[in-house]
């Protein structure tokens, strides 16, 4: 007998947001290909290969998805309309907000999809690295415009503070994981900026000399 309706359309986008959810929570490699497709709507493996080609096509497009919605809060190391201080605040602060969010998994899918893996997927450990790698590169520029603005002092450690603020950065994803609430976080940022303002405070003195 002929079929009778017409079977419900394929929606890439809603695929993809399945998708990085999924990776999202449980990470890329304990992510199956069986979990996938039934977040998908049980499509057929054929229907998940002919649209992503591979779990790693698919991972590649969440991770995309997920920089151009979720990551948008790291945007914030790039605002050139605010000082360079108000610029790495408003970044950790939206980072928390983001992170400790119930409304998704908690943490940050950049850094936790995989932290670890089995040495075949080495070059998904890498994928994101490259990531994580262009957030410190803004927060150095951030830092770098500081000093020629003169908001810190030509002596300042650019290395250390990208370290130190990007290592609070990185470690909000395990915090949230094991649920501190934005709350402490935000207070953690707070003293985190005494650190910011305690190097301008140089460029204060030295300036009333």
């Amino acid at each position: 007998m002929p079929r009778t309706g017409r079977p419900r359309a394929f929606n890439r986008e809603e695929a993809v947001v399945a998708a990085m959810l999924l990776f999202w929570e449980h990470g890329f490699e304990a992510t199956s290909l069986a979990q996938l497709r039934a977040a998908m709507g049980n499509i057929s493996a054929a229907s998940f290969y002919a649209a992503f080609e591979s779990k790693e096509g698919l991972f590649r497009e969440a991770v995309d998805f997920y920089i151009s919605t979720y990551g948008q809060v790291s945007e914030s190391f790039r605002d050139r309309s605010v000082t360079s201080r108000a610029a790495i605040e408003e970044g950790l602060r939206r980072s928390a907000q983001m992170q400790t969010e119930r409304s998704h998994p908690l943490g940050c899918l950049i850094n936790l999809s995989a932290v670890a893996c089995s040495p075949e997927l080495e070059h998904i450990r890498e994928l994101l690295s490259k990531e994580r790698e262009k957030v410190r590169g803004w927060q150095k520029d951030c830092i770098e415009r500081a000093i020629a603005n003169g908001e810190l002092p030509e002596s300042t450690d650019i290395l250390m503070l990208v370290t130190l603020f990007d290592t609070f950065l990185r470690g909000m994803s395990s915090q949230a994981r094991d649920g501190v609430p934005l709350e402490v976080m935000n207070a953690a940022i707070t003293q985190l900026m005494s650190i910011w303002d305690g190097l301008s405070v140089r460029v204060g003195d030295r300036s009333n000399v």
